[in-house]
């Protein structure tokens, strides 16, 4: 069995969402079953030549490199990548370096850096978009990230936003990311709700109990729709829509975006009383 497996996932229009049951809407917008042993699962999608996806090497080797889907010799040949650790420790090398994640990390690699290659314990979060320019490899840790304290308990959604590949925090080229952690008892993760037609973007959850769930909302803000999210599983959340969620106990979710701009204000906020 090949220790490499790509999903595509096509663009879909807001008028084709809306006809959607949840079987359809899982297909196109639930990202799940990216973390597997032994193996890197990626899910190229056509919204900003997106791609996100896991690799476990179990405390083996994984490489990544040529993906047919981007019809290049190496996957980085004209791309840039963020990689988030959210397991145990573990190394991520590449021709010229290599550094070591630990758990929260987040590892920046810019376009032309040839083959990754993950090994240890980490369980390594991938997300990657094209980049017309080179910009330098960084390893952040969550000191060096930009820390934002946002919400309040009495609304339920008291959380620190962490950013780490941004403008404030280092150069890249169209790739934004970072984390959101969630305080105890708020379960409300972005409020108000917003859309940014300019930039795509994608969540991955994780640090969740088994059982629990996000009920993760999408669509367009008069017509909503949503996922209910396991641990480690994500959602792609196309230009024209929505995205909030609402989760049981402590989580905390990666937001990874790419498209026009990298400018992480560049949203336009939709108040609760506006959703339908």
């Amino acid at each position: 069995m090949s220790m490499l497996k790509v999903e595509t996932r096509h663009a879909v229009h807001p008028a084709q969402a809306k006809a959607m049951g949840t079987a359809e809407l899982r297909a196109h917008f639930l990202a799940s079953d990216m973390f597997r042993e032994g193996e890197i699962r990626l899910i190229y999608t056509h919204y900003d030549r997106f791609i996100v996806g896991g690799a476990v090497p179990a405390g083996g080797t994984l490489v990544l490199d040529k993906v047919e889907e981007t019809k290049t010799p190496s996957l980085l040949d004209r791309r840039e990548m963020g990689i988030v650790n959210i397991g145990d420790t573990g190394t991520v090398s590449i021709a010229s370096e290599s550094w070591e994640l630990q758990h929260g990390d987040v590892l920046y690699i810019g376009a032309g850096a040839g083959a990754v290659t993950f090994s240890g314990a980490g369980r390594f979060y991938i997300t990657s978009c094209p980049a017309h320019r080179s910009c330098p490899n960084r390893l952040i840790t969550k000191a060096d990230s930009k820390e934002v304290k946002l919400g309040a308990s009495e609304t339920s959604n008291k959380r620190t936003i962490n950013q780490f590949i941004h403008p404030l925090v280092m150069e890249s080229c169209q790739l934004v990311l970072g984390y959101t952690e969630l305080e105890d008892g708020s379960v409300w993760n972005t409020i108000p709700s917003h859309i940014h037609d300019r930039r795509m973007e994608a969540y991955l959850y994780f640090g969740m109990e088994p059982k629990s769930r996000v009920l993760h909302l999408m669509g367009e803000p008069h017509e909503t729709r949503h996922l209910f999210i396991g641990n480690e599983e994500g959602a792609i959340s196309p230009p024209w829509s929505i995205h909030s969620g609402a989760g049981i106990g402590s989580y905390t979710f990666i937001w990874a975006m790419a498209g026009d701009n990298i400018d992480y204000t560049d949203m336009d906020f939709i108040q609760p009383e506006d959703l339908l």
